[in-house]
C-alpha cells in the first residue's frame, strides 16, 4: 500500500465533518414559489394531478402569501386564470384583468415583503391554448411579439417587481424592453423563459392554468428535446435582447443545460422545478416507494449544483420550513 493514502471517508465520518467540506447548500433566499390565481368565488380548489398546489382567489391568494412571508420566500411566480377566453387573449393586457388585480392587491397589501414576479404569456388566455395569435393554424411570431408587451407594461403597471416572458416568441425581450423603457420603466428587470423546451413535464401545469393547446402541440415555439447548442443560441438572443436572468426550464431532465448555460454566461440562471417533477415526487413518496424530504432536497440541491442561481419550484414552502427549522 502506497503512502501517504489517501482516503475521502476520513471526512465523510460524521455530520460535522461533511458540513465543513460542504460546496452545496440552499438557501431560502433563492427560491421562488409560482401561485396560481383565478376568477372565482371559491377561496381555492384542489388540483388533483398536483397535490397541495391550489387554484386560489384573490382573496385565498392573499391568506396563503401570508404564510410564504413568514416563511421569508423572497419572491412568488403568479399565473393567472381568466373567467372568460378568446381568440385574442384580451383578458391578459386587460388592466382590470386578474393578475393586475391580484398584483395590486398583492403590493398594496404586502409592499416589499415580497417580490411579484409575473408570468408574460397568452396561453391561460386564450380559447385556442396556444401561447400567441394564430393565423392559417399557425403561431404569428410577430403579430404575438405586439401583444406580449401589451401584457408585460399592464402587469409593470398594477405593480409587478419582475416580468417573465415564457412564450418562447422569437424577438419578445427586445418588444418587451423597448415596451416597458419607452413608458419609463428603465429598472423593470425581464427573467426570460430563454432555454424553454418542448416537455412532457408540463402536463399537471395545464390541469392547474387550465391552458391545454386545444389542437396541436407548441413543439413549433417551445425547443426541441434533444438540443443543446440550440439552448445557448436562445439563451445569447435573449441576453442581447435585454434579459436580465435566463431560466432553463424544465430542471430535473435538463441539468446538464444548466451547468452549460452557467458555465457559458455571465447572467444569473434559474432554473424551473415544473409540475411534472412536483407530482411524480408528490405522488410517489405518497404511496410510500421514496422518502418526500430527502428526494426533495436531493432534487433541489442538484439543480443548485448544477448551477442555478434561482430555483422556482412548488416545493418552495416546505424547503423554507426545513430550512427554518434546521432540519436539512
Amino acid at each position: 500500500m502506497a503512502y501517504p493514502e489517501y482516503r475521502p471517508r476520513r471526512l465523510r465520518k460524521n455530520e460535522k465533518l461533511r458540513g465543513l467540506i460542504q460546496e452545496t447548500e440552499l438557501s431560502t433566499k433563492h427560491l421562488v414559489y409560482p401561485m396560481f390565481v383565478k376568477e372565482m368565488h371559491e377561496k381555492k380548489v384542489f388540483i388533483p394531478s398536483m397535490p397541495d398546489v391550489f387554484q386560489f382567489s384573490i382573496e385565498g391568494l392573499l391568506k396563503e402569501i401570508e404564510g410564504v412571508v413568514e416563511l421569508s420566500i423572497p419572491a412568488i411566480l403568479l399565473f393567472g386564470i381568466p373567467a372568460k377566453k378568446d381568440d385574442v387573449g384580451s383578458e391578459a393586457y386587460n388592466e382590470k384583468g386578474i393578475i393586475q388585480e391580484a398584483t395590486r392587491r398583492i403590493k398594496k397589501l404586502f409592499g416589499d415583503d415580497i417580490l411579484v414576479i409575473t408570468d408574460v404569456c397568452m396561453c391561460e388566455y386564450t380559447s385556442h391554448g396556444h401561447c400567441g395569435i394564430i393565423r392559417d393554424g399557425y403561431v404569428d411570431n410577430d403579430e404575438t411579439l405586439k401583444l406580449l408587451a401589451e401584457i408585460a407594461l399592464s402587469h409593470v403597471k398594477a405593480g409587478a417587481d419582475m416580468v417573465a416572458p415564457s412564450d418562447m416568441m422569437d424577438g419578445r425581450i427586445k418588444f418587451i424592453r423597448q415596451m416597458l423603457d419607452i413608458n419609463g420603466y428603465h429598472n423593470i428587470p425581464i427573467m426570460s423563459y430563454a432555454a424553454k423546451y418542448a416537455s412532457t413535464l408540463y402536463s399537471p401545469f395545464r390541469d392547474v392554468a387550465e391552458s391545454a393547446p386545444q389542437f396541436g402541440d407548441r413543439r413549433s415555439y417551445q425547443m426541441d428535446v434533444p438540443n443543446q447548442k440550440e439552448a445557448l443560441r436562445e439563451i445569447g438572443l435573449d441576453i442581447e435582447e435585454g434579459a436580465d436572468i435566463i431560466m432553463v426550464k424544465p430542471a430535473m431532465f435538463f441539468l446538464d443545460i444548466i451547468h452549460l448555460a452557467k458555465k457559458t454566461f455571465n447572467i444569473p440562471l434559474a432554473a424551473y422545478s415544473v409540475s411534472g417533477e412536483y407530482a411524480m415526487i408528490k405522488h410517489t413518496a405518497e404511496k410510500g416507494f421514496i422518502d418526500y424530504k430527502k428526494t426533495v432536497i436531493e432534487l433541489t440541491t442538484s439543480i443548485k449544483r448544477a448551477g442555478a442561481d434561482i430555483i422556482i419550484t412548488y416545493f418552495a414552502k416546505d424547503i423554507a420550513k426545513w430550512l427554518k427549522e434546521n432540519s436539512i
